[in-house]
């Protein structure tokens, strides 16, 4: 059996074109979700993969449309896989119940965590490059050393409270704790 399974991002989008190429295609049933792709928990799917037999198909209209990422989809493929249920893409051509659909999709499955390899390890390269050059990664400190000197001459004064001190330097009181750990206990000794 054919099964059909469409997924608009929005409650806007129209579905139609999906499910009326994919009956074209031979679908007997149709399973929908009105969602974005980056839910775990889209029910249509789960119904689809749940009433798919050994020997069915499911078929969408593009590969998008099914996994959230590639790893989603690799994973929904193997599960189908170990089913006997076979996966049909009709934008992209590729159905998994031959060998050769296999193939297609075993190539594209290590083309994009080529593709995930080499965006890794240019973030890492220039991060290293970056860090030779004296620079850090992060949001810059809240309060300079100067500003901690102040924070701390403020309060030895005690008249000052440790959030009257913080609302001063324009930061929250956690903020002044993590600069100066202890607050005013640690500048008695």
């Amino acid at each position: 059996m054919q099964i059909g399974y469409c997924r608009v991002s929005t409650i806007d989008q129209n579905p139609n074109l999906q499910r009326d190429t994919l009956s074209k295609a031979g679908c007997e049933r149709l399973f929908e979700d009105r969602m974005t792709g980056t839910k775990k928990d889209r029910p249509g799917l789960t119904e689809a993969l749940a009433f798919a037999r050994p020997g069915d198909t499911i078929t969408v209209w593009r590969l998008d449309r099914l996994g959230r990422s590639l790893k989603d989809l690799l994973e929904i493929v193997a599960d189908l896989e170990e089913r006997g249920v076979g996966l049909r893409s009709l934008t992209e051509s590729i159905d998994t119940s031959s060998s050769g659909g296999r193939l297609i999709f075993s190539i594209f499955g290590a083309i994009g965590e080529f593709e995930r390899n080499l965006i890794r390890e240019r973030t890492l390269a220039g991060l290293d490059a970056a860090r030779r050059r004296g620079r850090t990664g992060g949001r810059p400190k809240a309060l300079s050393e100067r500003d901690v000197l102040a924070a701390k001459a403020m309060l030895n004064e005690d008249n000052l409270t440790v959030a009257e001190v913080a609302g001063r330097m324009g930061v929250s009181v956690p903020t002044l704790y993590r600069h100066v750990p202890g607050g005013r206990a640690a500048l008695v000794d």
